[in-house]
């Protein structure tokens, strides 16, 4: 059985760092890289993990997601995996609408949702490795949104779809891996990071990691905890036994930051494991805003975050109305096609000789070539674009912004958010009702909520603006 030690890492404190050292140590004292595992939440953070110890995917084979661990131990192919047209279908059969996609900006990660509450059920039961009248029994689910009936329905065609098919969703890997862990290689050490959003499935085939190494290291932050929504289970990292090591030193947040961040942990009711961080020697900035016209977001790097989707595209179409630059995880904040035409007609009316790719995006808002006049500009003659959009990006040209780069300002949800960081933050302090309703269902879920207003505060490396909600009643408080 593997010695266990357990890391936690509260904001900025050098967490995946610590666990690279580690693995660094075991190379130098002659451990190969094939005898090591190493764990990440997302496919792009086992790629950022690789990259820094400065290896090819081919040196370290175990570099990887857990589900990909599964998928490559169990020799699959693209071919045998649910993909999201998958799900789409299984709806048409059912005659709901199913949207079935990653969440998190395209990233591999542990859950993997869709738009549709019974699927998000049955996923949240798998991961709770329960079946699903047991979770529907529990209550937590909003009653007149899940019927019994349907739900059994759908979670039964759903099984029998994936059969029919032969093939699987990320969690079958998994409990097939389990069934058949002679698969699974001895290995020097193990690493696990974001230990904190493991759910029963995972915890059940972790178990049988520590049977297949040496030592298992287990990295985390219990106070980052947010998706117990989908299955996770926080208390199972934080009472795991273990030698236990607690960073100290954030090299992320300013003082201002760090006190704020520690009024919604003092708030959890439930286990959570004690610990104080240090903040960077910066005072920093910590203040209530009424409106995003308090702030200069015509200068420096902003993060806006909203607790919802429907209170973010409140936000963007705000940002929008003062014709500023942002992105977001679909992408830029005006059309891409629109702003590259305009570059290109641009280009034209000084004679510079056009690619015929160029001339095929003038063309899609410029229909008819007796249109193409050197004396006007593209805002003037860009027909079949729409007005607004054309507008915006005017506008935004106006003002000096490059277009053709990176934006300043990036706005998404704290669940998205987490693992980024930004100078400043705006955090809406806005709650819908829906969230307000859940929470009032037990403490686990007040718990959570305000696990995830401590990640939307620590993302703030310098400067914190608390946009406070229209009504005060919709507010969490801060």
């Amino acid at each position: 059985m593997a010695k266990l030690t357990k890391i936690f890492g509260p904001p900025g404190t050098g967490k995946t760092y610590r666990l690279l050292q580690r693995v660094r140590a075991y190379v130098r004292t002659g451990t190969p890289y094939h005898q090591i595992g190493y764990f990440a939440f997302t496919k792009k953070a086992s790629g950022v993990a690789r990259d820094r110890v400065g290896v090819s995917e081919k040196q370290v084979p175990y570099f990887q997601t857990i589900h990909a661990f599964c998928f490559h131990l169990l020799s699959m192919n693209e071919e045998q995996i649910m993909q999201p047209y998958n799900y789409e279908e299984i709806g048409k059969l059912l005659g709901i609408r199913v949207n079935y996609s990653d969440k998190y900006n395209e990233e591999q990660t542990h859950y993997l949702t869709c738009n549709n509450p019974y699927f998000q059920m049955i996923g949240k039961a798998i991961n709770l490795d329960i079946n699903i009248k047991e979770l529907y029994n529990r209550n937590e689910h909003d009653r007149k949104v899940i019927d019994w009936g349907p739900l059994k329905n759908i979670a039964s065609t759903l099984q029998e779809y994936k059969k029919v098919n032969e093939i699987m969703d990320f969690n079958d890997l998994i409990k097939t891996l389990i069934e058949k862990q002679d698969k699974i290689p001895k290995l020097k050490a193990i690493f696990i990071d974001e230990a904190q959003d493991l759910s029963p499935l995972q915890w059940k085939l972790v178990d049988i990691l520590k049977t297949k190494t040496e030592h298992l290291y287990l990295a985390g932050d219990d106070d980052q905890a947010i998706y117990a929504w989908a299955g996770a289970d926080v208390n199972r990292f934080i009472t795991e036994p273990g030698r236990e090591i607690i960073l100290k030193h954030s090299r992320r947040i300013s003082k201002a930051v760090q006190q704020q961040s520690e009024i919604p942990i003092s708030r959890i009711a439930g286990i959570r494991k004690h610990k104080k961080y240090l903040p960077r020697p910066v005072e920093g900035l910590a203040q209530h805003i009424n409106n995003l016209g308090q702030v200069n977001l015509k200068e420096g790097n902003w993060l806006i975050l909203s607790r919802t989707k429907s209170n973010l595209l409140t936000i963007m179409e705000e940002l929008r109305r003062k014709n500023l630059y942002y992105q977001s995880n679909k992408g830029k904040s005006f059309t891409v096609g629109i702003y590259n035409a305009a570059v290109a007609y641009t280009k034209w009316k000084t004679e510079e000789a056009l690619e015929p790719s160029e001339i095929n995006d003038i063309r899609d808002y410029i229909p008819n070539a007796k249109f193409w006049n050197k004396n006007k500009e593209w805002y003037d003659v860009f027909t079949a674009a729409p007005h607004k959009e054309v507008l915006y990006i005017r506008n935004m040209l106006a003002a000096g912004e490059k277009l053709s780069g990176k934006a300043r300002i990036f706005v998404s949800t704290i669940h998205a958010a987490k693992g980024g960081e930004e100078d400043n933050v705006i955090l809406s302090l806005h709650q819908s009702s829906k969230v307000q309703k859940g929470i009032k269902q037990s403490v686990d879920k007040q718990d959570e909520e305000h696990r995830v207003w401590y990640v939307g505060i620590s993302r703030a490396r310098n400067n914190l603006y608390k946009l406070k909600a229209k009504k005060v009643i919709k507010e969490y408080k801060l």
